[in-house]
C-alpha cells in the first residue's frame, strides 16, 4: 500500500496545465504573437480603419471652412449664371419689342406726314370756298369750284388721322414695357399715348361738326350729280385722287349750287370758316404734337437698339 503512495497519479499527469491567472496567460501568449491553434484578433485593426475613415485630410476648422467655401461658390455661381441667362433673355426680348414698336410708329409717321400735307391743301380749299361764297357769282361756277367744294365739305374721313397703337397696347397690357430700361423712352411712350388719345378725341369732334351742320348743308346745296360724273372716270379710285386728277385734266364737269334761292352766303361762309379753324387747331396742336413725339421715339429706338428695319 505504501508503494502505491509513491507511484505518480497517471491521470493527474495527463491533465493540461492551465494558467493560474490572466497575467500568466498574457505572459505566455503576448498580443503580438499568435497562440497555437488560434487566429489573430481583428478588433484593434478594425478600430484603426474606422478611425481613418472618419478623419478626412485637413480635419478641423480648416476642413469645415473649405467645405463651406465650396458650397458658397457653387450657390453663388449658380445664382450668377441664372441671372446672366435671364439678362440675355430679357435683352433679346427688349430688342424684339423695340423693333416691332419701331415698325408700327414708323408706318404711322408716314401716314401722319401725308395727312398733314392733304389737310394743308384742304385748308387752302376752304379759304377759296369762303371767298367765293362772299362775293362771287353763285350761278356761273368755275372749274375749280366743285373740287374745292368737295374737299371742303364732302370729304371728312379722308383727312382724319387714326394713329395705330396695337403693339403699344399689347406691350402695356402684358407688362412688357418694363423691358425698356431707358427712362427717356418710358416717358416718351407715356406721352405718345396721351397724343393718341387726344388725336382720337379731336377726330370725334371734327366728325360731329361734319355731321351737323356741314352734312345738312351739303345735302341741301351740293350737286351730287357732279360727283357721280366724276366717279365714272374710275369707279375704284378714291374721291380725293379723282378730284386731283380732274384738276389736272382738260375736261370740265358742269355743276351747280342747288336751292340757290334759299342759299345764305353769310351762313355758308361761317360754316366753312369755323370748320377751317377746327382743322387748323387739330393740325397745329394734336397732329403736330403726335408727329413730334413719334419722331423722338423713333430717334431713341434707333440710338439704343439694333433696329434691322431699313426704313429709317
Amino acid at each position: 500500500m505504501e508503494e502505491n503512495k509513491n507511484i505518480p497519479n497517471q491521470e493527474s499527469e495527463d491533465r493540461i496545465h492551465l494558467p493560474e491567472s490572466i497575467e500568466e496567460a498574457s505572459q505566455k501568449f503576448p498580443e503580438d504573437k499568435q497562440a497555437p491553434g488560434q487566429s489573430q484578433p481583428e478588433t484593434k485593426n478594425m478600430e484603426t480603419h474606422a478611425h481613418h475613415l472618419h478623419k478626412a485630410p485637413g480635419s478641423g476648422w480648416k476642413h469645415y471652412f473649405f467645405e463651406f467655401l465650396m458650397l458658397f461658390l457653387a450657390v453663388t455661381l449658380g445664382f450668377f449664371v441664372e441671372n446672366l441667362r435671364e439678362h440675355i433673355t430679357e435683352t433679346h426680348r427688349e430688342n424684339e419689342f423695340a423693333e416691332t414698336l419701331y415698325t408700327e410708329l414708323f408706318d404711322d409717321s408716314l401716314v401722319a406726314a401725308n395727312k398733314l400735307k392733304i389737310r394743308l391743301e384742304k385748308e387752302k380749299d376752304m379759304d377759296y370756298l369762303n371767298s367765293f361764297f362772299k362775293d362771287s357769282s353763285l350761278t356761273s361756277l368755275p372749274k375749280e369750284f366743285y373740287p374745292a367744294y368737295t374737299t371742303s365739305t364732302y370729304l371728312a374721313n379722308t383727312y382724319a388721322f387714326e394713329p395705330k397703337d396695337g403693339i403699344l397696347s399689347q406691350l402695356r397690357n402684358s407688362g412688357s414695357l418694363r423691358y425698356f430700361k431707358s427712362i427717356d423712352l418710358q416717358r416718351l411712350l407715356g406721352e405718345i399715348s396721351v397724343c393718341i388719345n387726344n388725336m382720337r378725341y379731336r377726330n370725334d369732334q371734327e366728325y360731329q361738326y361734319f355731321s351737323s351742320p356741314v352734312k345738312p348743308f351739303i345735302l341741301k346745296y351740293f350737286d351730287f350729280g357732279w360727283l357721280n360724273e366724276l366717279r365714272k372716270e374710275d369707279g375704284t379710285a378714291n374721291i380725293l385722287d379723282l378730284v386731283n386728277s380732274y384738276r389736272q385734266s382738260n375736261r370740265t364737269i358742269e355743276g351747280k349750287i342747288l336751292h340757290i334761292s334759299s342759299f345764305d352766303r353769310s351762313e355758308a361762309s361761317n360754316i366753312i370758316l369755323f370748320y377751317k379753324q377746327m382743322f387748323v387747331s387739330t393740325r397745329t396742336l394734336q397732329l403736330n404734337n403726335y408727329i413730334i413725339t413719334n419722331h423722338k421715339i423713333l430717334q431713341v429706338l434707333r440710338n439704343e437698339y439694333s433696329i434691322t428695319n431699313e426704313r429709317k
